[in-house]
């Protein structure tokens, strides 16, 4: 079992880099190698099988084909230009959400072998004129160009499945909190940074206001989450091989008030309210009512509470004294 993870340098590529030494194996197989690809090489875990680490940027088809080998056989498609960068440039959204993509599926097409491809959409696929709450079948109404090229990339993940070219399955991703590291350029950074730094001692601002529902999965539970979307038999998936990730509806009141149960009172004390209408337009358009029931009936999974995104966050990734 060869293993691709494009992205490999971000925060899930990571996690799911070290998830996937631990386990050895994946679809019943032994891992025989995996690679990390990012912009820039990531750094590579230990593991009982060769790990190699290279620099790849999706959009440039050289660098994809160079990072790509013949027999690879799952593909973790996780690279991409958040939020609020592909909202301030367009062009940049572009090259790596949609032209990036389609580079990294044609040179998948090219192999001998139909390798199966993992890709990470995102919750902003949906938007606009859609009735809550939103289900499996709700169409795609995205309001911001992340969420477009998202959408975008969907299409094409079921495109290219539809032809044989690829064994693709999508996952929309929620917001994925509480991220490690430093601020990002998401829109949702907020949605991490108003519990991270806090819990560090930290100050940080919340931009909406107490009663602001989102839809959230920690990231422990977003990489089990894409381990089994790549072990899901093919004939499991339908027409249709995009769905939602399970996640949790919450608002930001509920979810401080976790925190609190989980650390005591004194990381609330360090959060301010400042409103910013620069990020309230662009999640302001998010939806959180979202019923991902063929995920779940497939056997992916959302926390049981924030507070075991905390304790998770605390446990994997605080840093510690």
């Amino acid at each position: 079992m060869n293993i691709l993870i494009i992205g490999g340098a971000g925060f899930l590529g990571q996690k799911l880099a070290h998830q996937l030494a631990q386990r050895g194996q994946l679809r019943g197989q032994s891992i025989a190698r995996l690679i990390l690809a990012d912009i820039q090489p990531p750094t590579v875990p230990k593991a009982p099988f060769p790990v190699a680490s290279i620099a790849c940027d999706i959009a440039n088809p050289a660098d994809v084909a160079q990072a790509m080998p013949a027999d690879v056989d799952v593909i973790f498609l996780l690279a991409a230009i958040v939020s609020a960068h592909a909202e301030q440039d367009f062009d940049a959204g572009l090259a790596i959400n949609l032209m990036g993509v389609l580079n990294v599926l044609q040179q998948a097409r090219a192999l001998a072998r139909c390798p199966v491809v993992v890709f990470t959409s995102s919750i902003a696929a949906y938007g606009g004129e859609v009735p809550d709450p939103i289900f499996d079948h709700s169409f795609l109404n995205p309001q911001t160009s992340y969420g477009t090229q998202k959408a975008m990339g969907e299409l094409l993940i079921n495109d290219f499945s539809r032809k044989g070219f690829v064994d693709g399955r999508g996952l929309r991703l929620p917001t994925i909190t509480v991220r490690p590291g430093a601020p990002n350029r998401a829109a949702s950074g907020f949605m991490s940074g108003i519990f991270r730094e806090p819990l560090a001692g930290v100050p940080a601002n919340c931009p909406v206001a107490p009663d602001y529902r989102h839809y959230y999965l920690s990231p422990r539970k977003c990489v089990e989450n894409l381990v089994k979307g790549a072990e899901l038999p093919s004939e499991a998936l339908g027409q249709n091989r995009c769905m939602m990730m399970p996640g949790r509806d919450w608002s930001i009141a509920q979810m401080i008030a976790a925190m609190t149960a989980v650390a005591g009172p004194k990381p609330a004390q360090l959060i301010s309210w400042q409103p910013q209408p620069e990020v309230q337009a662009i999640v302001g358009g998010w939806r959180h009512d979202i019923r991902p029931q063929k995920a779940l009936a497939l056997g992916l999974e959302a926390d049981d509470s924030f507070e075991d995104n905390i304790r998770h966050y605390l446990a994997d990734d605080a840093p510690q004294p």
